[in-house]
């Protein structure tokens, strides 16, 4: 028997449309740190030499950027939440040369379908 993963919304709204929020639980936030090695960094250099996209990095950012969204979506589930709102994702500046820091952040919240009004 196959665990099927529990979904949990994950928008960059302040509500997720046709839920009502009924319960905060507070900042949730993900992070990683990613670096490529010397070889995809010569290829690198060499690309933006020439110009056009440096796929190497923009793979590495992509990557990067999945993985900070599990880490918040993984901490917004311990706190017991079901969605997160008002994400936002960011970079800082390099912690070290060839490196790149990705994070999400948001708020973790327990939401419901809205009942349907009666006519």
């Amino acid at each position: 028997m196959s665990a099927m993963k529990e979904y949990i919304h994950v928008v960059s709204t302040a509500e997720v449309p046709g839920y009502e929020i009924i319960d905060i639980k507070g900042l949730v936030w993900g992070t990683t740190v990613r670096a490529k090695f010397l070889g995809k960094d010569l290829l690198a250099i060499f690309r933006s030499l020439v110009g056009g996209e440096i796929k190497e990095y923009t793979d590495m950012v992509n990557i990067a950027r999945r993985q900070a969204i599990e880490r918040m979506v993984a901490n917004a589930k311990a706190l017991g939440a079901n969605a997160v709102v008002n994400v936002h994702i960011g970079s800082t500046s390099q912690v070290l040369p060839g490196t790149v820091e990705l994070f999400a952040y948001g708020t973790a919240v327990v939401i419901r379908p809205k009942k349907k009004k009666r006519k």
